[in-house]
């Protein structure tokens, strides 16, 4: 049985974490009270019993003597440790903080806070545990050898705010190695959330997704995800954009990744900045931050989608997208339509776990991402293309979706 992990302040399971002031070390007595401050003191999470030890026979049945015949069990048939051991739910939730929310390279130690909640986002949404794992390295071949050690511990990884380009061959050497779904939640979750709104936009316009060109700014790891990802999907076309301009097949400076989004993109070698590409495009996708000029916006094609993505500032602010676009889309909770990646990352593991999935495929992520759109149903309109985090019906849907679809792919194994 799995352990749970719980508000380390919860009061009988409530939840609620106690009041108490904040204390960040170097505040004065007149510094107002931080809530921020207040919610992290201690920590997020901890670990809690599933099973009780209430005397010597508990004990006896937890720990030794009992614990040796589930182990000797599982040193004969290596595959009951899905059935006896919390492998099955658990998560390893691993980064070495040189990517983390906009924040930059911050080091492991002030990563560890982001992926305290991450693991929390893992349990509230998908029922999922999730170990938060904050490396003190950043070199590939250390993380990859040290991730492979342990992972004989957890039913999945995924790879959280490492910095792009390393986090291509993190991932891709990572899934080659080990027989457990690998998942790098800032490319992939990002792409299933942007498919799952970009297929409801398309539907509520009349349009397909063949039918649409979409600029990208942002090269990044969640900027090559979505594109790759988009394309997979069905899109006509997709330029992306790196602080340099338009990746196109005539630069000279780009990294093996950007040379190989070159080939797969922007089928016309579109040259030159942002601007030139968004002239005419019916979608803008903004995982980049930064500011697109007004004019640009624009430019874009008749009931053309924007979706805005930088948090806190979009890179087109509400506002100015409304008076051009027919769906607006941001990162942020505050404005209609937020893409979010809690509306992937729980369902897509859950879904994984419970068939034993030795991987996530393409096609298990176009399935959460069509799950995740039919959500919506017929209360499509231009303010709700994706549903809330807080949706009950989300989770389930995506997590029987991705269960199925791996089992048709063939990498499920119960």
């Amino acid at each position: 049985m799995a352990a749970e992990i719980v508000n380390p302040r919860s009061d009988a399971g409530s939840g609620q974490a106690s009041a108490g002031p904040a204390h960040t070390g170097n505040e004065s007595a007149e510094e107002p009270f931080d809530p921020a401050f207040a919610l992290h003191r201690g920590g997020k999470m901890a670990v809690q019993a599933t099973v009780p030890v209430r005397d010597k026979d508990d004990l006896s049945l937890a720990y030794t003597p009992g614990v040796a015949k589930v182990c000797s069990a599982i040193a004969e048939n290596p595959e009951l440790v899905h059935d006896y051991t919390w492998k099955s739910s658990v998560v390893a939730v691993v980064t070495d903080g040189t990517a983390v929310l906009g924040l930059g390279d911050i080091g492991p130690e002030a990563s560890l806070p982001v992926m305290e909640g991450k693991a929390i986002l893992f349990k509230q949404f998908g029922g999922v545990d999730a170990v938060p794992i904050a490396l003190g390295t950043t070199d590939t071949d250390e993380i990859i050898e040290t991730v492979v050690r342990l992972a004989p511990s957890f039913g999945g990884v995924n790879l959280e705010d490492i910095s792009a380009p390393r986090c291509f061959e993190i991932e891709r050497r990572l899934q080659e190695r080990l027989d457990i779904p690998v998942f790098h939640d800032d490319q992939h979750g990002t792409a299933v959330v942007t498919l799952a709104a970009l297929k409801n936009a398309a539907k509520l316009s009349g349009r397909t997704l063949g039918e649409l060109r979409a600029v990208i700014s942002g090269a990044g790891a969640a900027g090559v995800a979505i594109a790759k990802f988009l394309l997979e999907a069905g899109l006509g076309d997709v330029a992306v954009a790196d602080r340099k301009g338009i990746v196109s097949r005539d630069r000279e400076d780009l990294t093996d990744v950007k040379r190989e989004l070159a080939e797969l993109t922007n089928k016309a070698n579109i040259t030159g900045s942002l601007e030139t590409a968004l002239a005419g495009a019916d979608v803008f996708i903004g995982v980049s931050g930064g500011t697109v000029p007004e004019p640009a916006v624009a430019s874009m094609a008749p009931g053309a989608f924007v979706f805005a993505m930088a948090n806190p500032n979009p890179e087109v602010h509400p506002d100015v997208a409304h008076k051009y676009a027919a769906v607006v889309a941001t990162g942020r909770s505050d404005y209609p339509n937020q893409i979010n990646n809690v509306l992937a990352f729980p369902g897509i593991f859950a879904g994984a776990l419970q068939v034993r999935a030795s991987r996530i495929t393409e096609g298990m992520k176009i399935a959460a991402a069509d799950a995740l759109a039919d959500v919506v149903g017929d209360d499509l309109d231009a303010g709700y293309v994706i549903p809330s985090p807080f949706d009950e019906r989300v989770a389930p849907a995506v997590t029987a979706a991705v269960a199925a679809a791996a089992r048709a792919e063939g990498v499920a194994r119960r």
